[in-house]
């Protein structure tokens, strides 16, 4: 395949022996051999579309202008804000004011009519404090001021002496009355400064993405919704807000980025780890580690228990979307999920409510974030119960999963994962903490055929050391190492006498050797069996001075 001739070609110079002819067969085999292994419903892999609106088919750029001009109308209208629900509550002080009920009750006594529940309540007496409520303000401004009046009203002639006195009321009443007229002046200002403010659109983030403005990110998001509901935007943005809204509720701002959930013992459950070969980040999904009874319980236990995991669930996805994606047009904005079904346990257990929760809260509110979704080592009453499911689902989803066999996982991983990104449990070559090799070290991908010896051969110069690591998918084959001087009538050292590996046995083997000389190693693994291998091997050559 075209992937894994890539990778051969940036792997170190090694020089296998293999003609040109069976490389094509290899390949061929292992093409009919990957399409037997893996079942891909639909015709064809996902291809993500661009999101780049230059590129963007007529069609689908008006339609996105159209989420466009609905996001910013519903932004205006404050229709991402959530009702305060505390409002309802505090509606209860007003029962005291039911005094004006008092004079219709005696006429409600007077008629013997029953009268129905809904008319009780819609009696008048709610609209006179109706009436009452905008005044308030107004009627203690009046009330002041008729106090002061009262109060400086002469009843009846005064002395001179008491003249002064009433004169100094009258200007003290004066000033009384001007700074209240001051005072509701000013706050009638301040409320009619503050109208404006409350009818501007406040700025929506999405993923740190704003749902408006010129941020070029924004049309990457909007594009996810919009292919969620195939371009149909009145739905788009009916799903928009929806998880707007419901990110709201969940408090994904404010409670699960910065929580910490005290769920640690999970990290080998969920976790990301690495990248495919266009550059998606992978998140690995290993179910089977439920099987410790204590791990299930600590997450299952209870409703409590079940609604920290889904909680501590949606937090390791956002982080892995803020952290790992990039909404940029060009950017990589989907990831690859690979589900691992070894010794999952049955979805009727205790767990089976949050899982269907998680998916249908993923559905809603993470659209267009998965770029393949491969399944390793699916039983086969997996594979027949997908194939109840797929009629139901859309070609674009069937296109993007992939489900293969115990025997074939790693060798289907490898169609989308360079096994150097791998971790070892899933057959691949990458380690936590390995010293000797990373991420960056490529693997050479070989195949060996029934009956027959492949060989792997690494130049190496005076005075330098190499060391090596292989694998082979399920072993039971024999392998060897040894050095071939470069000089005339040198002697061969053997450096791995050649011994049968067991299936059993340590996934990888690793050597080393320092060369006094130039030459060669030469790694040779002999399958015996009646199937092809998958042989993976990388190395390196460090000379002295290194």
């Amino acid at each position: 395949m075209a992937d894994e001739t890539k990778q051969e070609a940036a792997a170190p110079a090694a020089e296998v022996v293999v003609t040109e002819e069976e490389k094509k067969a290899e390949e061929a085999e292992e093409a009919a051999a990957g399409d037997e292994a893996a079942v891909i419903d639909g015709t064809g892999s996902f291809k993500e579309e661009s999101n780049l609106v230059s590129e963007l088919p007529d069609p689908e750029r008006t339609a996105l202008a159209q989420l466009k001009e609905l996001v910013a109308t519903a932004l205006a209208n404050g229709e991402f804000n959530l009702p305060p629900p505390p409002a309802k509550e505090e509606a209860k002080p007003e029962e005291p004011k039911t005094e004006a009920p008092a004079e219709a009750a005696p006429e409600e006594v007077k008629d013997e009519t029953p009268v129905p529940e809904e008319t009780k309540t819609e009696a008048p007496a709610p609209e006179e404090p109706k009436a009452e409520e905008p005044a308030k303000e107004e009627l203690k401004a009046e009330a002041a001021t008729e106090a002061v009046a009262e109060e400086t009203k002469p009843a009846e002639p005064v002395p001179e002496e008491e003249e002064k006195t009433v004169v100094v009321a009258e200007e003290e009443a004066t000033k009384t009355v001007e700074a209240i007229e001051e005072t509701v002046a000013v706050a009638v200002a301040a409320a009619a400064s503050e109208e404006p403010e409350a009818g501007e659109p406040k700025e929506e983030l999405i993923w740190g993405v704003p749902l408006a403005g010129d941020d070029e990110r924004t049309d990457t998001v909007l594009l996810k919704f919009l292919r969620a509901r195939e371009f149909k935007v009145k739905e788009a943005m009916a799903m928009l807000k929806s998880a707007v809204l419901w990110r709201k509720r969940f408090g994904i701002d404010e409670l699960l980025l910065d929580a910490d959930l005290g769920l640690r013992e999970l990290e080998g459950v969920v976790f990301y780890r690495g990248a495919d070969r266009e550059g998606h980040p992978v998140c690995y999904n290993v179910y089977g580690e439920f099987q410790d009874k204590e791990l299930y319980e600590r997450a299952f236990g209870d409703e409590e228990k079940r609604e920290r995991f889904l909680k501590w669930r949606i937090q390791l996805l956002e982080r892995g979307i803020r952290e790992q994606l990039d909404f940029s047009p060009s950017g990589i904005c989907s990831m690859v999920q690979v589900t691992d079904l070894k010794n999952s346990p049955p979805m009727l257990g205790k767990h089976r409510a949050v899982t269907r929760q998680a998916l249908a809260l993923l559905q809603d509110n993470y659209p267009e974030f998965v770029a393949k979704k491969v399944f390793i080592n699916v039983p086969w009453w997996y594979l027949a119960a997908n194939k109840v499911m797929s009629p139901f689902l859309t070609q674009r989803t069937k296109s993007k999963i992939v489900f293969c066999s115990p025997g074939k996982s790693a060798e289907t991983l490898f169609r989308y994962i360079a096994p150097e990104q791998v971790p070892v449990q899933f057959g691949g070559l990458y380690k936590e903490d390995d010293t000797e090799f990373s991420t960056s070290d490529a693997v050479t991908e070989l195949t060996v055929k029934p009956s027959s010896k492949e060989t792997v051969e690494i130049p190496a110069t005076e005075n330098s050391t190499v060391v090596w690591e292989l694998r082979v998918l399920g072993w039971e084959v024999s392998y060897g190492a040894e050095f071939t001087p470069d000089a005339e009538g040198g002697y061969t050292v053997i450096v791995q006498k050649t011994r049968k590996v067991p299936a059993h046995e340590e996934p990888i083997m690793k050597g080393s050797f320092k060369a006094t000389e130039p030459g060669k190693l030469v790694l040779g693994v002999n399958n015996p069996a009646s199937r092809k291998k998958k042989l993976l091997c990388r190395f390196k050559v460090r000379s002295a001075a290194a």
